[in-house]
């Protein structure tokens, strides 16, 4: 019996050393989590150059010669689209506005569906030729809508991209058609591919495998392969011409876990689909998102507002981690007790601290959620005529 129990007790010594070893292993290696996952790899990818993104954070997860400078060929379309959006979300242009090809855009070479010199389809149609078969036509078309000309809408090109930082990217045209003075690189091309997926309503073109148009006359297949191949595929863009070969901007979506895979240069069709495969295998297999939304946080009192009691809040970002470290993080709100009125929605009123142990791997903002108006002597009058007082 005694030897029964020292055998137990032994092995729950054992035991304890072994899950504290394994906690603070855990711990070790969530500080270094991210730089330990991605030093050392060689996908051995065929493209000249490459990067993998994460989407939430803009993170570099893998990359090859990611700076280097090449033509984009229809890669180029991103930009374009951006701007589109961006029009669109600025009340600038509407989807169901006409847009009339003219003879310039007409004659446009490469993909294209033969717009007539004169023809019309709405903003929404155009946006799906360019997404689904890159119809060189339909973009001229769309950039003339938008700015006059292609010029005008090309310098836009220009200025959006030094906004965001693409210091290796200089455009020409709106196309990607081959031209002197038009390259980027993969480092860039993820950085717009970044910017374009902020605007959600893109997937409803990007996923599209099939579709036709006027009226079913014409069929369109999507020249992104990936987006019926592979699980969580939902864009983005191809291009090819003989001078830039094979390019790729794609994305795919797991969970809380969006990636985007640039490639460039590559020798043939399905080597760019083949490495990209690779970079986004690399990713879902080894990253993960903390979405800072599951953190539940309590409603901020107000003093001196017309909200007398609670305003909601929110955690901006997320946090890119080690796949499976997720389950260890926790979540450490620094929050006011009050906020005094008048207060903005987006003002930050604190932070969470986000924590694997007692090593902090990230802090994100905590901003208010809506408006908050000081009170005015009018606002207390009202409030004791219908009973509600508002003085706190």
């Amino acid at each position: 019996m005694k030897n029964k129990l020292k055998k137990t007790f032994a092995f729950l010594v054992s035991l304890a050393f072994f899950l504290n070893f394994t906690l603070s292993f855990a711990v070790y290696a969530a500080r270094n989590d991210i730089e330990a996952v991605k030093s050392g790899v060689n996908l051995e990818l065929s493209a000249n150059s490459a990067c993998l993104m994460d989407f939430s954070t803009g993170e570099i997860l893998y990359e090859q010669n990611a700076d280097a400078r090449a033509e984009p060929a229809s890669v180029t379309k991103i930009m374009s689209l951006l701007l589109v959006f961006e029009a669109l979300e600025n009340d600038i242009i509407r989807l169901d506005d006409t847009v009339t090809a003219s003879d310039y855009a007409s004659s446009m070479g490469g993909s294209q569906i033969w717009l007539e010199p004169g023809e019309q389809m709405t903003v929404n149609d155009m946006i799906k030729e360019v997404a689904v078969v890159s119809a060189n036509d339909c973009t001229v078309a769309l950039a003339e809508h938008l700015a006059g000309s292609e010029e005008a809408f090309t310098a836009r090109m220009n200025k959006r991209a030094l906004e965001l930082g693409m210091e290796n990217t200089v455009f020409s045209n709106c196309t990607g058609l081959p031209t002197e003075n038009h390259y980027t690189t993969a480092k860039d091309i993820a950085v717009m591919t970044r910017e374009l997926l902020k605007h959600e309503l893109i997937f409803d073109y990007t996923k599209i495998w099939m579709d036709s148009l006027r009226n079913g006359e014409m069929g369109l297949s999507n020249t992104n392969k990936l987006i019926r191949f592979y699980p969580g595929a939902n864009g983005m863009k191809t291009g090819y011409t003989d001078s830039a070969k094979y390019c790729l901007s794609a994305t795919a979506r797991r969970g809380d876990l969006q990636l985007i895979a640039t490639v460039m240069t590559a020798p043939t069709s399905n080597d760019r689909f083949n490495d990209a495969k690779k970079m986004l295998d690399f990713g879902f297999a080894n990253f993960s998102v903390y979405n800072t939304t599951q953190v539940m946080l309590p409603e901020i009192r107000v003093k001196g507002g017309v909200k007398t009691h609670t305003t909601p809040v929110h955690a901006l970002g997320s946090i890119l981690i080690a796949k499976g470290r997720d389950k260890l993080v926790e979540a450490h709100p620094e929050l006011p007790g009050f906020i005094e009125a008048p207060a903005k929605k987006g003002d930050v009123i604190g932070k969470i601290v986000y924590k694997i142990g007692d090593d902090v791997i990230s802090e994100t903002d905590v901003i208010l959620d809506e408006d908050v108006r000081r009170v005015t002597f009018s606002d207390i009058l009202k409030s004791i005529v219908s009973g509600t007082l508002l003085l706190n």
